[in-house]
């Protein structure tokens, strides 16, 4: 019984840091993009509220809570506010399966960093991330506006066409690992030595442009395409309703995802223990930002492609790869090449 009830407040105290840190990084990258991309552009970026502007988060949170809540006319208020969870809860749900580092030793007893420990963590995080275009459909259908009925058809488009490639490039590392648990990736990278990046460079590249797609990020934004749709699906969303899809998906499903794919492809929290008990935790978090720094710098850089270029880019092209990239390597993997 006492076992039971330690592991039941660990379990608790996994949430309730989850939480805070996912919320509070999702949070504070709004700044860290915004810095970003002023001295990409020559400019200073957020300065005046607070030192270095490290509080332009806050007043950008509260100046959204404070905005006077407007309904549009002939909305289906049910699934309008449904696709503000639809959109929040998924994305903060993904990270429930992210190995934040190594287990180790608490009182007699063995912690794992993760809040739920699941043999098909992957195939979580496909459901999880299919579950958040909902968000998105929903509030193009429910707004009663062309501009974001529009932009959600085009989200929906998107995730049809990029979910499947990105389980093909899973797929191949699965077979590499021989387990879907994240752990097991991981400790499968630990014990060979080398990183799958290097045995599944074409699975990487493959899952990077499927990154840029699932969380909307420029050149695949087609679902906003401000000077089309007038920021598309969530046009019709003001205040804390509306900053909740960026954080959702510019933010908190770009870095969840950024994150898996440091577990998959760049041995999770794996490298020198020159950071003494803390070194997984900030190899996994360096390995992280470095490809979250590769997102924004391409949100910053090209443009946006059209519409029907982005999925017939994934149905000509990508899907074709995938599949010839998985064939190869159940080849290798079956006959241990």
């Amino acid at each position: 019984m006492n076992d039971i009830i330690f592991y039941a407040i660990v379990i608790a105290v996994k949430i309730l840091v989850v939480l805070g840190v996912t919320l509070g990084l999702g949070a504070y990258l709004t700044w860290y993009e915004r810095k970003f991309a002023g001295h990409l552009q020559v400019r200073r970026g957020p300065t005046v509220v607070g030192p270095f502007g490290l509080l332009q988060p806050l007043a950008d949170g509260i100046k959204l809570m404070t905005k006077a809540p407007i309904l549009p006319r002939g909305i289906d208020t049910t699934l309008y506010y449904l696709a503000i969870m639809m959109a929040l809860i998924p994305a903060v749900m993904l990270f429930a399966v992210v190995p934040f580092g190594p287990s180790f030793k608490f009182m007699g007893h063995e912690i794992k960093p993760i809040v739920a420990d699941l043999n098909i963590a992957i195939l979580y995080v496909f459901a999880m991330g299919s579950m958040a275009a909902y968000g998105t459909l929903f509030a193009g259908w429910a707004s009663n506006s062309k501009y974001a009925f529009i932009g959600s058809l085009r989200k929906a488009a998107l995730i049809v066409s990029y979910e499947v490639v990105l389980g093909f490039a899973a797929l191949s590392v699965i077979l590499l690992a021989g387990s879907m648990n994240v752990f097991d990736i991981v400790n499968a990278q630990i014990r060979s030595g080398i990183w799958y990046i290097v045995y599944q460079p074409v699975s990487f590249i493959l899952f990077l442009f499927c990154m840029l797609a699932e969380s909307g990020r420029v050149p695949f934004d087609i679902q906003e395409a401000e000077a089309e749709l007038v920021t598309g699906y969530n046009v019709e969303y003001g205040g804390m309703k509306f900053g909740i899809f960026p954080l959702a998906e510019w933010y908190l499903n770009t870095l969840g995802l950024c994150v898996i794919a440091s577990v998959l492809y760049l041995g999770g929290w794996s490298g020198p223990h020159i950071f003494g008990s803390f070194s997984g935790y900030i190899w996994l978090l360096a390995k992280s930002f470095g490809l979250l720094f590769f997102v924004i710098w391409v949100h910053w850089t090209l443009p946006r492609y059209q519409a029907k270029d982005v999925v017939e880019f994934a149905w000509k092209y990508l899907l074709p790869i995938s599949i010839v990239n998985l064939v190869f390597t159940a080849f290798l993997v079956y006959f241990k090449v």
